[in-house]
């Protein structure tokens, strides 16, 4: 079985657009509509990684994906990330704050979390 990724993200276009470009990557990419889908998805199917929309999200559903998967790597998105919400997030425990729309950025971001995280468990 190949390795796997959940998204979050509110805006079905963009959630669609992300998908696209995440498929030729990861085996399966699983779209989640709420935070507990998420949590399911997460626990069910046990993915490299998780995208996760931060406009429809609280940092303390950050925490707890980090608390409750500490080796998973979690890419948040926003529409409008600042300085602020990106350090909140990673300190809260993302492994990144990537621009909502900019798919190549956050698939960036996703492979190279998901590097990182592969090499940490070696």
């Amino acid at each position: 079985m190949g390795f796997s990724i959940v998204v979050l993200e509110s805006d079905p276009r963009v959630a669609q657009s992300l998908a696209g470009k995440l498929s030729p990557h990861f085996h399966a990419v699983h779209l989640a509509h709420s935070g507990d889908e998420l949590r399911e998805r997460v626990r069910k199917s046990r993915p490299e990684a998780v995208v996760l929309d931060m406009e429809n999200s609280r940092l303390s559903d950050v925490q707890g994906l980090r608390h409750d998967f500490p080796a998973l790597p979690i890419v948040c998105t926003h529409r409008v990330p600042d300085e602020e919400l990106w350090i909140a997030a990673l300190e809260a425990g993302a492994s990144d704050v990537c621009q909502a729309d900019d798919a190549q950025d956050i698939l960036t971001s996703v492979l190279r979390s998901v590097a990182v995280a592969r090499s940490a468990a070696a």
